[in-house]
């Protein structure tokens, strides 16, 4: 008896394909990570860090100022009526009519809010906001020469202590 073995078309084999479609996954991986790298940017790398660094000098200098004026804030949120209110105390200075305030993404630039607080009494602000989402949160008061900074976890606390990032020596 003869055996006759058929002889099948390489493109008829199972293994040949699983050797094939092992590199082309990596093919195609790398091709969507190239498309997407090329088609988003990156909000966290500066331009130009030069000027930011300038710029680094200037904002430690109105914390410095926000030091001096003794400066600290109560902010509160309320997500429910959209509404901020913010009582700011100081010893010797006098509190400007409009304060702004940031609410800053800390990896989502384009989540960021600003918004100005108008008084309403000597030492508190009002104002509203939108949409804000849930998480943390970096919170930048600033007006004149001064800023406040400080983080806010949403919605686990919806009121923080602002004071001043520097303080002086003695």
């Amino acid at each position: 008896m003869q055996t006759h073995e058929i002889k099948r078309p390489w493109y008829r084999e199972p293994w040949v394909w699983l050797l094939i479609a092992l590199p082309m996954t990596a093919v195609v991986g790398g091709m969507i990570t190239i498309y997407i790298a090329v088609t988003t940017s990156d909000g966290l790398v500066e331009d130009d860090y030069y000027k930011r660094g300038m710029a680094i000098n200037r904002d430690l200098a109105r914390d410095r100022a926000a030091a001096d004026h003794r400066l600290q804030a109560h902010l509160d949120v309320d997500l429910n009526y959209r509404r901020v209110t913010l009582s700011l105390q100081s010893q010797g200075y006098d509190l400007p009519d409009m304060v702004s305030l940031a609410f800053l993404h800390p990896t989502q630039a384009g989540h960021d809010q600003t918004l100005e607080l108008q008084k309403v009494d000597v030492d508190r602000y009002s104002g509203t906001v939108s949409g804000l989402m849930h998480g943390n949160w970096h919170v930048q008061l600033s007006a004149d020469d001064w800023r406040l900074s400080g983080t806010l976890q949403l919605p686990q606390a919806k009121t923080v202590v602002v004071m001043p990032a520097y303080t002086p020596g003695p």
